[in-house]
């Protein structure tokens, strides 16, 4: 009897939980763990560290990834500024041996003014094809299409017909260009005379004189580096131009080159390692990238996971909806730019390798690849400064001041591109760097800095006196309004995010999502953020019913 009464007296002190007060513990456990899974997601390695005991693989792996791909990267710099010097010092060759008495420096005003120095010019080009093999202290040889040399071709644009008379005014003119051309072979013994006799020019119909042919030779500085040597052939292409039918004929020198593998080679006294060690750490950086890409990527996803979650529990709880602002919190814009740079590294890499086994000769395009992906991994490495907080509260006001930046400069940018149309058609003819949308551009970008200014106002032509007054004010206007005015607001919305983010470090929450993690107080390493102990938690009702079926028939009765 004694027993029974003590059981009801214990039943009296501990009455049995009711359903809904049970209900109510297991939602509050349930938010519970949805606040901690959420706050671990936005914690730093060191703090995930101490939360749950993880190494910080992914930190580990981007030092590693930076080192190698900043080696990488400056390994094939170094190789391709050796084509880049190699084109460069063909290119200022050729303008020495076939223009005739030219200067450095000199292509800006290198022209002809008579009809006997076009001629004169034509003739000293084509005796200089014909003597290159003599004349050239480079390796430089015609290019042969089976058994026969590619001759030169002596092309010139004119208008099918016209009778031109300035004198009287009077002209007639068929628009329609055509086409007549001229081969000369490097090898075939005949006076200069003799080859252009047949080849009149049409001085008062002529648009342009094209001069084109090809030139091979191979880049032998490579094979000190133990690297193979790559085959050349530049298109030397030489341009009288007469568009303008103004007495001045310009002429100008370009080559395209194209970079081949050597059909036959034969290197004595160097060895292939270094380039089998090259793609060896090619391959080695593409490993690295690619767990960087899968390990970023699966964090991206989870992290859009805990927003949906986060999402239905403010729909389930409160109705309302999250907004964009938190819901961009959780997709982490440093995981995407790694994503990005690591993509770009992989299709660098793979190039880079193409190219050491020459089988590609794209140098630009592996160039572009390469050294984007470099500038975004060390973009990347302001992430893991926030971590200290002196150097956050600058990462802090970039990103919070993008958006507001991005819309200032769309509207700056409308006025920046008015003055640009209305500089180029107003002054262009009266000032040298207005000719253009391209350099109107660059010179009002430099007067926005302060640069060049002086001479800006200094190079008009007076030659108008209306044009003249004009552009006085236009280029005070346009100073006057983007330095003192349109810069001063940018400095205004940046200063005005930083004082936003000041008080955001002062611990005053400013977002739902910040209001919701701040009711949760436990600190990394307090051991609440275990796995056994979070994973727990979504399982407490049930636990708890099943361990205490009393309790339940209880509350049911």
């Amino acid at each position: 009897m004694e027993e029974s009464s003590e059981a009801y007296d214990d039943h009296d002190m501990n009455p049995p939980i009711s359903w809904e007060d049970h209900q109510r513990h297991s939602m509050e456990e349930r938010v519970e763990c949805l606040r901690r899974k959420i706050k671990y997601y936005f914690m730093n390695p060191c703090e995930k560290y101490h939360a749950r005991g993880r190494k910080p693989w992914k930190l580990m792996l981007q030092i590693v990834k930076i080192a190698i791909i900043t080696v990488q990267l400056v390994s094939f710099g170094l190789s391709n500024q050796m084509v880049v010097t190699f084109k460069e010092e063909n290119l200022m060759t050729f303008k020495h041996i076939f223009l005739k008495d030219y200067v450095d420096g000199g292509m800006d005003t290198y022209a002809v003014y008579k009809q006997a120095y076009v001629y004169d010019h034509i003739e000293y080009i084509i005796a200089q094809y014909g003597l290159l093999r003599n004349n050239t202290v480079g390796n430089h040889e015609y290019e042969k299409n089976g058994s026969s040399y590619t001759p030169l071709l002596l092309c010139q644009e004119f208008y099918r017909n016209g009778s031109i008379y300035p004198g009287t005014e009077t002209f007639e003119i068929d628009a329609h260009v055509e086409t007549e051309c001229l081969e000369v072979y490097p090898v075939v013994p005949l006076s200069l005379r003799d080859t252009l006799q047949n080849f009149e020019l049409h001085f008062k119909r002529l648009l342009s004189l094209k001069i084109t042919f090809v030139v091979k030779a191979i880049n032998l500085q490579t094979v000190r580096y133990r690297e193979l040597p790559d085959c050349y052939d530049f298109t030397v292409i030489i341009t009288f131009r007469n568009q303008a039918h103004s007495g001045r004929m310009k002429i100008d020198l370009e080559t395209d080159v194209d970079i081949n593998e050597c059909k036959d080679w034969k290197v004595i006294g160097a060895s292939e390692r270094k380039v089998y060690l090259t793609v060896m750490f090619d391959c080695l950086v593409l490993i690295t990238c690619l767990t960087s890409f899968a390990l970023c990527t699966r964090s991206v996803i989870k992290g859009i996971l805990l927003m949906f979650e986060y999402i239905h529990h403010c729909k389930t709880r409160s109705g309302e909806d999250v907004p964009w602002s938190d819901r961009l919190e959780f997709v982490n814009g440093w995981y995407i730019l790694i994503i990005v740079s690591d993509t770009l590294t992989i299709v660098g890499s793979i190039l880079k390798m193409e190219i050491q086994s020459k089988v590609l000769t794209s140098y630009d395009v592996c160039s572009i690849f390469l050294g984007t992906g470099t500038m975004f991994v060390w973009i990347g490495v302001i992430r893991y400064m926030g971590y200290f907080k002196k150097y956050n509260i600058l990462i802090l006001t970039l990103r919070a001041a993008f958006p507001n930046v991005i819309r200032f400069i769309c509207c700056a940018g409308i006025i920046y591109i008015s003055y640009c149309f209305c500089g180029w058609i107003v002054i262009g003819p009266y000032h040298e760097k207005f000719r253009t949308l391209n350099t109107v551009s660059e010179c009002l970008f430099s007067l926005i800095n302060g640069d060049d200014m002086f001479p800006t106002f200094k190079d008009m032509k007076q030659k108008s006196s209306l044009v003249w007054i004009f552009s006085r004010v236009y280029l005070y206007t346009f100073v006057s309004l983007f330095i003192y005015m349109i810069l001063s607001l940018f400095i205004t919305i940046i200063t005005d995010t930083y004082d936003t983010v000041k008080q955001q470090e002062s611990g005053v929450p400013i977002s739902d999502l910040q209001k919701f993690l701040s009711v949760c107080k436990d600190l990394p390493n307090s051991g609440v953020y275990r796995l056994e102990k979070s994973n727990s938690c979504f399982f407490t009702c049930c636990i708890d019913r099943c361990n205490n079926p009393q309790q339940r028939l209880t509350s049911e009765a």
